[in-house]
Parts: C-alpha cells; sequence; structure tokens
C-alpha cells in the first residue's frame, strides 16, 4: 500500500546535487547522506567516486583536524568520511582499491610519527580492513610491494586500531591459498620475533599489553582456522615458529635475564597461558593430554615449550618470593604489605596451568621447589583475595583428581596383600611436605574460634570448603583414593573424619538449597485443586468473530485505479451479516448463572453501541477484543483491544502461585458488591457433591473481572488474587505433576 500510492518523499541530497558548484561538505552536511549512500543513490554515489571528491575524503581520515576548529565538530568530517568509504558500496570499493595515488594516501598514515591520534587510526584501519576484505588480491599486492609495511605495523603497535588491522589480514584474506601466501610472507618478514621484542622492559605497557595480545590472538586463530579448514596440507607458519623452543625461551629471557618490569612479566605469562590451552594435536613431537574431569583422547600440549619453561621454573618461585616492589595498599579492612599483585597472581594461575599437563619432569621440579608449599601459604596469608583462593583451589583439585604422570614407576603395596597402588608424588608432596589435613584442619578451627569472638568469617573459607569436600570426593571415588586414604596419617585420621562427619557436613547442609521444596505442591492439595473448574466471563470465540467481521467491512482490497477512484477511508455505514451479528458462544462452558445472564445480554446488544457508564460490569466504549484463550478449560473476561495490561496472563499467574501455595498480597482492589471469599456460593453441577462455588469480582485498572471457583469443600480456603503487572513472567510453561480438568 506503501508504494502503491507513492508515498515516500525525495531525498534532498537529489535536489542538492543538481547545483553545478556543490562541494563535498555541503553534501556530508545532509542528515541522510549515509543512508543514502548506503541505499546506493546513483546521483549521490557518482558524485563521490569523482577524483578530487575521493581525495578529499582520504584526507579528512588521515590528516589531523585544524586546532581552530570548534572540538564537537572538530571530527565530524572525518568521521562522516570513514563511513562513507566503509558503506561497502561496489564502485567506491573499486575506486578507492584500484587507484594506486589513493591507496598510497592512505598508507602515508602509518608513515606519521608515534603516536598516531587513535580516533584516526580507528577511522585508518576501518576503511583499509574492509578493502582487505573486498579486494584482497589489490591490497596484499600493494601492501607487498611497501618493504617498511611490518615495520611501520609492529612500530605503531601500541595502537589498539593497529593491532587489530594485523588481526584482520590473519582472518580476513580469502582464498585460502591467498592466506596461506600472506601468512609465509609474514613469517618471512619475522613478525612473531618483533612482537616478542616488544614484550621486555624497554618497552612501554602499551606495547606490552597489544605485542601480547596480538600473539595471543595469532595462536588461537591459526589453531582454529587448522580445524575450520579441512583437507590443509600446510601447517599455519606463524604458530609453528610461536610454538618453537627456542621462541619461548627468548620470551623468558626478556622477562627474566633484564631488571623486573611487571608489565612485561604478566604480558610473558599470559602468552605462555594461551600457548598451554589444550587443543588437538597437529605436529608430531605433542604429549597427549588430558584434564581432569575429561577424558578427550584429542588434546595436545606442544612439548617443546615444556622443555623451553622447566629451566625457568626456579625463576618463577623466586617471582613468588620476591615479587617486583608493590607500595603498601590499603583496604578496607586493613594494610596489604605486599600486596599480592598481578605477577604472583599470574605466576599461580601458571603453576595450575601446568599441573594440568601432568608432566613428571615438571611436576618434580615443582615438588623440588615446593613451590606448592608457597602457593598454600599465600592461600592463608592473604585471606580476602578470592582471586587467589580460585587458583589454588584448582590446583589442589588437579593434583586430587589426576592420574599419576605416565613416566612415574608404580608402586606396589604388599601390606595385607592389598591392591597395587600406583605412586603420585604431587599428592605425597601435598599431604606429607605441604601438610595439607592440618592446614585445613587448623584453618577452620582458627576461623570458628574467630567467629565466635564476634569476628569476620574469613574470606577463604567458601575454597576451603570445596578443597576439604574434594578430599573427601577423590578419597572415596578419585583414581588416587587408595593414596589419599594412605597418606593421611593416624593421628590427623581420627581428627579428620570427626570434622567431615561434623562441621564439613553441616556446613554442607547449610549450603544446601532445596529449591524443590518451594515450588512443590503437596498431592492431596494438588488432588483437591484437580477438581476445580476456574470459569471467568467468556465470550472470546463471539467476540473474535465480531473483531474479524469488523476489519473485513472496514479494510477493502486495494485494486490498481486511477486517481478518481473512491477514497478507501471515507466513512461509510457498516452491515453485518446475520452470522457475523450473532455468533454461537464458546462450547464447554462452566460458567456461573450471573456470567450465563450477561453472555446473552452482551450478545443481543449491538457491539458498537455505547456502554452504559452506570453498569458496573461493563468497561469503556470499545469494540471487545479476545486477549488470550487457554486449553486449561479457563476462559476470560475479553479486554478492549487497546488495553495494554494483559489481565488473562495475569490471572493465570496468579492461580499458578495460589495452587503452589506462594503467599501473596492480598492488597488488592476488590469490588465492594462482590460475594464474600468465604461464602459457600451455589452447587457445582456434576456428580461431585462436594464441589462448591465461590466468586469474586477482580479490578485491574480499568476493566473487572469475574472469578468464579469451584472448591473442594474439603479444603474450601479462598485463593487470594492479587493482580500481576508484569505479563511476562506468565510466558514460561507451568509444570504439575497433576491433570487439569
Amino acid at each position: 500500500m506503501f508504494w502503491k500510492f507513492d508515498l515516500h518523499t525525495t531525498s534532498h541530497i537529489d535536489t542538492l546535487l543538481e547545483k553545478e558548484d556543490v562541494t563535498l561538505t555541503e553534501v556530508m552536511d545532509e542528515e541522510d547522506v549515509l543512508q543514502e549512500c548506503k541505499a546506493q543513490n546513483h546521483k549521490l554515489v557518482d558524485f563521490l567516486v569523482r577524483p578530487q571528491c575521493m581525495v578529499d575524503l582520504v584526507t579528512y581520515i588521515t590528516q589531523e583536524p585544524s586546532d581552530d576548529v570548534e572540538e564537537k565538530i572538530k571530527y565530524k568530517y572525518p568521521n562522516i568520511s570513514c563511513e562513507l568509504l566503509t558503506s561497502d558500496v561496489g564502485q567506491i570499493n573499486d575506486r578507492l582499491g584500484e587507484d594506486e595515488s589513493l591507496l598510497m594516501k592512505l598508507y602515508g598514515f602509518l608513515q606519521r610519527d608515534s603516536p598516531l591520534n587513535p580516533l584516526l587510526a580507528s577511522f585508518f584501519s576501518k576503511v583499509l580492513s574492509i578493502l582487505i576484505g573486498r579486494k584482497p588480491e589489490q591490497i596484499v599486492e600493494f601492501l607487498r610491494k611497501r618493504e617498511d609495511f611490518v615495520d611501520l605495523m609492529i612500530k605503531h603497535i601500541g595502537t589498539s586500531a593497529i593491532m587489530d588491522l594485523l588481526l584482520r589480514m590473519l582472518t580476513c584474506i580469502e582464498p585460502q591459498q591467498l592466506r596461506q601466501d600472506v601468512l609465509n610472507w609474514l613469517n618471512e618478514e619475522k613478525v612473531i620475533q618483533r612482537l616478542v621484542d616488544m614484550v621486555q622492559p624497554s618497552q612501554d605497557e602499551d606495547r606490552h599489553s597489544n605485542a601480547s595480545q596480538s600473539l595471543c590472538e595469532i595462536i588461537r586463530l591459526s589453531r582454529d582456522q587448522m580445524f575450520q579448514v579441512q583437507g590443509c596440507s600446510e601447517p599455519d607458519p606463524l604458530l609453528a615458529t610461536l610454538e618453537k623452543q627456542e621462541t619461548v625461551e627468548q620470551l623468558l629471557s626478556n622477562i627474566f635475564d633484564k631488571e623486573k618490569n611487571d608489565s612485561a612479566i604478566v604480558s610473558v605469562i599470559q602468552i605462555l597461558l594461551t600457548l598451554f590451552e589444550t587443543r588437538r594435536p597437529a605436529f608430531e613431537g605433542h604429549l597427549e593430554i588430558c584434564p581432569p574431569g575429561m577424558s578427550h583422547p584429542s588434546f595436545s600440549v606442544n612439548q617443546s615449550i615444556l622443555e623451553a619453561v622447566r629451566p625457568r621454573l626456579k625463576d618463577f618461585h623466586q617471582l613468588l618470593l620476591e615479587p617486583p616492589k608493590k607500595n603498601i595498599m590499603k583496604t578496607t579492612w586493613g594494610m596489604l604489605d605486599p600486596p599480592v599483585g598481578n605477577t604472583r597472581l599470574s605466576v599461580v594461575r601458571l603453576v595450575a596451568s601446568l599441573l594440568q599437563t601432568n608432566t613428571h619432569i615438571i611436576n618434580m621440579e615443582l615438588i623440588n621447589l615446593n613451590t606448592l608449599g608457597v602457593i598454600l601459604d599465600m592461600y592463608f596469608n592473604y585471606i580476602w583475595n578470592n582471586f587467589l583462593h580460585i587458583q589454588v583451589e584448582i590446583c589442589t583439585a588437579m593434583i586430587l583428581a589426576m592420574p599419576p604422570a605416565q613416566s612415574e614407576n608404580p608402586e606396589i603395596n604388599r601390606d595385607q596383600d592389598q591392591e597395587p597402588v600406583r605412586e603420585s608424588h604431587l599428592i605425597k608432596h601435598l599431604f606429607q611436605k605441604c601438610q595439607f589435613i592440618q592446614r585445613i584442619l587448623d584453618a577452620w578451627s582458627s576461623n570458628e574460634k574467630e567467629q565466635g569472638e564476634g569476628g569476620r568469617r574469613r574470606g577463604y573459607m567458601g575454597h576451603l570448603t570445596r578443597i576439604a569436600n574434594s578430599i573427601v570426593h577423590n578419597s572415596d571415588k578419585g583414581p588416587n583414593g587408595a593414596k589419599i586414604q594412605q597418606l593421611i596419617s593416624e593421628d590427623d585420621k581420627e581428627r579428620w573424619e570427626a570434622f567431615t562427619s561434623g562441621q564439613l557436613a553441616d556446613t554442607n547442609k547449610r549450603n544446601t538449597v532445596d529449591l524443590v521444596s518451594l515450588i512443590q505442591t503437596p498431592v492431596t492439595r494438588c488432588q483437591n485443586v484437580c477438581k476445580v473448574h476456574r470459569v471467568f466471563t467468556l465470550e472470546i470465540e463471539a467476540n473474535i468473530a465480531l473483531f474479524e467481521a469488523c476489519c473485513k467491512e472496514k479494510i477493502q482490497q486495494f485494486e490498481d485505479a486511477g486517481s478518481d477512484e473512491e477514497d478507501i477511508w471515507d466513512e461509510k455505514d457498516i452491515t453485518f451479516a446475520p452470522e457475523a451479528q450473532r455468533c454461537p458462544r464458546s462450547s464447554g462452558s462452566t460458567d456461573s448463572e450471573e456470567s450465563t445472564d450477561s453472555e446473552e445480554e452482551d450478545v443481543k446488544r449491538d457491539p458498537f453501541e455505547p456502554n452504559n457508564a452506570s453498569s458496573d460490569d461493563r468497561m469503556e466504549e470499545t469494540p471487545w477484543v479476545s486477549t488470550h484463550q487457554c486449553s486449561l478449560k479457563v476462559s476470560f473476561a475479553t479486554v478492549p483491544y487497546r488495553n495494554k495490561h494483559l489481565t488473562s496472563y495475569s490471572l493465570i499467574t496468579v492461580i499458578m502461585l495460589s495452587l503452589c501455595d506462594v503467599p501473596v498480597s492480598d492488597q488488592w482492589p476488590r469490588d465492594e458488591a462482590a460475594q464474600p471469599a468465604n461464602s459457600p456460593g451455589r452447587k457445582a453441577g456434576g456428580s461431585d457433591a462436594e464441589e462448591t462455588i465461590t466468586t469474586e469480582t477482580v479490578t485491574n485498572g480499568s476493566m473487572k473481572e469475574t472469578v468464579s471457583l469451584t472448591v473442594d469443600a474439603s479444603d474450601n480456603t479462598p485463593y487470594p488474587f492479587p493482580p500481576v503487572t508484569n505479563p511476562s513472567l506468565t510466558t514460561q510453561p507451568f509444570t504439575s505433576q497433576c491433570m487439569w480438568n
């Protein structure tokens, strides 16, 4: 209909472009210039691809605005220029991607001195990114001819938009062979080694962060691409370079052979954590591992990375003892001298990741250094640092749940003809050297003593509860259960059993929430409720028919005709067919006598006749429209079509709440003339003599609904029906163990 009558308006841009001396800024000042460009307005696109306009657009996004321009409009034209150039219009992409002079002007932005304007850098990156996606062959060929491209990208890696551009080159280039050529080219340009050189103390934090993030994303993107592309015979050269032992050794040398720098250390650890992420095996030399709780046989970690990290474990251990200097931190509960710091927290995360590999040589090195003992000391000293607590919990859970490392030799326990027990050095170290059980029991007792004296519960107690439960679970059902039971000394065994059956069991009971009890309805009450027929005022089908008849009479089919055809919106007398004036009542009704009388009266009168304002049971003069039909043999009073309150849904919600014995407020408007809720009412028709009918009239906004309930006489307790103002709560299905009548 909208297009038939040609009601759309012509853009002012078309009129503006008819001027001979129109300028680019005048066009860019138009409010709908972007919409018209994306809609590929021919006049506008032809104007924008003019040589001078393209030069001006590129200039706006690569040149600093004048300082005398008002700040709020300083970047107005650069922003609009970027949006026009990235509107993904074929003519604009062709002109920009195939014109080397325009590309050189765009490329000149990279040749500026650091730091780049971050906003202009984002415009530049966005424009070049869309060209990479739409004109990959031309753009790759152009960039490969620029010998300083990789140097400039690394130089400006501290600008996030340039980092994003580098990653875009790895993900948005198609076809696959072209992407492989780009990877080989970047690898030949030693982009990985250059990024690694950025993560060292001599560089600033922005370069540390962006170089580290770039390397992490290269690892993830390369692995994902490997999984997605089937039949890819060539490995990713950038990933292969990153996983080389010498590359990892260079990363570690950057942070340990020079002055300690918190930002550089954290960035390097982040790269290592990404390298340790479990993945499917792709090359030879990968060690098969499996995280705790998983049985996937295709996860692996590159052995060369572990070989590079192992000699540096003593340096990481020393960082736990002597982290980079931190100032005293004031907190709400006291002073931290020194605070945990990001460095030590990252080292603990690295230890957790190393434990997941379950490598014998790594495990033994950690045992010899007593790294686990230092981490446990930190756990109990920093009682409010939950970031630390969760990492320690992960470490202990993996040690308890992992089977012994493959290189470890089993030891046979021949006492009393017991089954062979395979030795786990980590568990033995944890329970004997670190005194795991004793420390848990002492910390628990100390916390209870402080709480008994009016103190606060320690912040690690929730994690300590989970650690204790992990010990109990693994000692019974874990792969190291026999060893764990064996390592609990006789002195601690009695105390531990008393703790697990007493304090720990009580804590677990308090922490368990019986959600079922919140919504469960007693069976006997369900049986009574299932006998109830909830009936509300009818006329659903009748009113639907009346409304549809009105629509059919009001809305006519549009036919092609000249301007002399009759105005379709003129008011005309409406006549209804006899079957439209009176529609049959809904079958299956068990309404009360009052509602039956009301129905008959409503059907007889004109649906568009003004209602009697003095009647309490009528609503404002609007056509009646049904809002809901319910298959639960529940009918509702219809509401005006402009009434936004879905009263029917509200009443369903209230009924469901009342069935579940959910306490609801009784502060809701009622009709003063309504029957008392506890009146016996009228005997229900049917074979069940124990049923009676209770009626209530609910007023909700401008309407009233008469609620008729058939209630079992053995439990004649009226249900409160407060108005529910959020109909969205009723869209979820209600589940009960009973069948609705």
